[in-house]
């Protein structure tokens, strides 16, 4: 199968990135979103990230324009109709996303690859409200899209090998690394990193140490490059509460309890860098 034209469902942090990477590979993108101010705002994210290449020199204006050109902007998801592959990239609830392809599955025909952007959700359950499961897949982006090179690649119970063979190698035309992972309650990466991140959190809510000293034991003692509160607010809080909570109810397992600190926060409107103050302020 070969792809042309994608559709990214879902314009805020991680859609408008995997929108920016998938025009930088040369494919036409749709950008699709409830409202136009949101698919908007998306755009000039992109075009703000693109503008930063120019200025520090790796790309010129003309290869600016041309990634640009490539990307429309859109409402309706309809327009998927002459697509090859669509991306959900929907906030983190099952419920949302479940719906979203529920719709998909009647616009589009058998053979377009349907993946979602999760975070942490069971890609075999999502895949069970579409009509051909071997056509679904998880394809989960890091944070943020255009620098990090991961992705991973989750197989649901039915995905056939010839939809993982062409996201593999797509995510290599992104100029990505693709790691193969079979279906689990936050995949790898988050499996390990939000518990992670939580016992931080309760590091805090137990006062055993204030942020700054909490993620400076873990950058300069075991060299991450960011410790896990300030990564915390760099997610999202709410993001790490709906993984946390997924994990918690998938495995039933109180290792996974989200730490209260975290929920308090959450609930207060304190969401990290995108509202202003998460573990820490923002200016």
């Amino acid at each position: 199968m070969e792809i042309k034209k994608i559709m990214v469902i879902g314009s805020g942090q991680m859609g408008n990135g995997i929108a920016q990477v998938s025009a930088q590979a040369g494919y036409e993108v749709i950008l699709n979103d409830m409202k136009e101010e949101f698919a908007e705002k998306g755009l000039a994210n992109i075009i703000k990230n693109l503008s930063r290449d120019v200025d520090k020199g790796r790309k010129s204006e003309e290869e600016k324009q041309t990634i640009l050109d490539r990307i429309t902007l859109s409402t309706d998801k309809q327009d998927a109709k002459d697509c090859q592959l669509i991306i959900e990239a929907a906030v983190e609830n099952f419920e949302i996303k479940k719906s979203i392809f529920k719709e998909l599955n009647g616009i589009v025909g058998e053979d377009v690859i349907l993946a979602t952007n999760t975070s942490s959700l069971p890609i075999t359950d999502l895949a069970a409200v579409v009509s051909k499961p071997q056509r679904f897949i998880g394809m989960h982006f890091m944070n943020p899209v255009p620098v990090m090179k991961l992705v991973e690649i989750i197989r649901g119970v039915e995905t056939s090998d010839e939809v993982y063979q062409v996201i593999e190698d797509l995510s290599r035309e992104m100029t990505k690394d693709p790691v193969e992972v079979n279906d689990s309650y936050g995949f790898v990466s988050n499996r390990v990193l939000m518990p992670m991140i939580n016992e931080a959190a309760f590091t805090l809510y137990e006062s055993v140490a204030t942020p700054e000293a909490i993620d400076q034991v873990m950058e300069l003692g075991m060299n991450h490059p960011m410790g896990p509160l300030k990564l915390a607010d760099l997610i999202g809080l709410d993001t790490c509460l709906s993984i946390m909570n997924v994990l918690y109810e998938g495995f039933n397992d109180p290792k996974y309890r989200p730490c209260p600190l975290l929920k308090k926060y959450v609930a207060a409107g304190r969401l990290g860098k995108k509202s202003g103050q998460g573990f820490y302020k923002y200016d």
